[in-house]
């Protein structure tokens, strides 16, 4: 279940390891690589870093925060307080003797200040509006106070044997608003037209679809026995070639009920093959905390050779779609969000299933080669 929190400094657990190529010595790669972060309590804004490795290196500290030049220190110890509440996303690089950059390096977001909103939106790791190379295509931040159905349509109901796939909920317009900058996707459990839950699914079909680029989608997802959250996409052609011979693109997907799912996020493409479904995917299982506790930035990289998953920046997956029987993945696809409760794959919520439960998408965006 999301939760809202109250003001307070928070550390953003999520490490995102950067590298140099390997072709720094191995000599002077710092062994055992620590960071210590000491949070003040009383919403100061100070942070103190203290670095430290088995032999002697330097340390780059460099906030982001505007006016504040990056930070060289051959000690390894850092403190620094911030002028301006929001999130900043620091960087702390070893360097060598030789000047060059080392292997085992950390970047980790933290924000400082007061949380404001129903969903504490600073909290977890978020993405630039900008990449080089790429343009902004497409995107939307869900500022106002309603859903953009000039983007976006509702489908209603329970599908077709549960969506296919036995679920249990009803999907209804009525589950999903926009406020505070976020959408929220609400799952409940009551009788509805024969279902015993309700929840919503939305998609862009026929009015936004496309081929190849980054998608980034921040979200924070619900959880619990029997919640299954998605954020995916299907062939624009599905209307005439149906599923799975349209193609699917799981960019994320959850399935609730404790440690193992909670915690994990999936990566999955399915395609028709020779008249039999198939898929390929992948999954990473987060150390620390569930894909509940805050908001994580799914992404998938696209072009027409591959699509590769990531979760926070961190790539989990990879496909190959050269193949000649998987040139559905080479056309265009439109985007669904939704929350199901129950189905094949996670079950049936049980007694340990708390509702009602949110989604909360904080944007989704669309980049392109220049």
């Amino acid at each position: 279940m999301l939760k809202m929190l109250t003001p307070l400094l928070v550390l953003f657990c999520s490490l995102l390891y950067s590298c140099s190529e390997s072709d720094t010595p191995s000599g002077s790669d710092p062994a055992n690589l620590v960071l210590d972060l000491d949070l003040a309590d009383d919403n100061s804004g100070l942070l103190n870093v203290t670095v430290s490795a088995d032999n002697a290196v330097e340390y780059y500290f460099d906030s982001g925060e505007s006016g504040i030049d990056p930070e060289t220190n051959s000690t390894g110890s850092f403190s620094h307080t911030y002028s301006i509440t929001g999130v900043y996303q620091i960087e702390i690089r070893a360097i060598g003797s030789d000047g060059r950059y080392l292997k085992e390096s950390q970047q980790l977001n933290v924000q400082v200040g007061e949380n404001t909103g129903p969903f504490d939106g600073e909290n977890g790791y978020v993405t630039p509006l900008t990449y080089e190379g790429m343009a902004l295509q497409w995107q939307d931040e869900f500022n106002g106070t309603a859903v953009d159905e000039t983007k976006w349509n509702f489908e209603i109901g329970r599908g077709s044997n549960g969506w296919g796939n036995n679920e249990l909920q009803y999907y209804r317009k009525e589950n999903t608003s926009v406020s505070d900058g976020f959408l929220v996707i609400e799952a409940k459990k009551e009788t509805f037209s024969g279902a015993l839950y309700t929840s919503s699914r939305l998609t862009t079909q026929d009015k936004y679809d496309f081929t190849y680029g980054r998608v980034d989608i921040r979200a924070q997802m619900p959880e619990g026995q029997g919640l299954w959250p998605a954020l995916w996409m299907l062939g624009s052609n599905i209307n005439t070639v149906s599923w799975p011979a349209c193609g699917e693109v799981d960019i994320m997907e959850m399935i609730g009920g404790g440690s193992g799912r909670d915690n994990t996020v999936h990566g999955t493409l399915h395609w028709d093959n020779a008249g039999t479904k198939a898929d390929y995917g992948g999954s990473r299982t987060l150390l620390v905390g569930n894909l509940s506790d805050k908001f994580h930035v799914y992404s998938i990289i696209w072009d027409e050779s591959s699509i590769k998953w990531y979760i926070d920046d961190i790539q989990y997956h990879a496909a190959s779609i050269t193949p000649a029987d998987l040139s559905e993945f080479q056309k265009n696809f439109f985007f669904i969000m939704n929350v199901a409760v129950g189905g094949n794959w996670p079950g049936s919520p049980n007694a340990t299933t708390q509702f009602p439960q949110q989604m909360a998408v904080d944007y989704i965006r669309v980049f392109q080669p220049e």
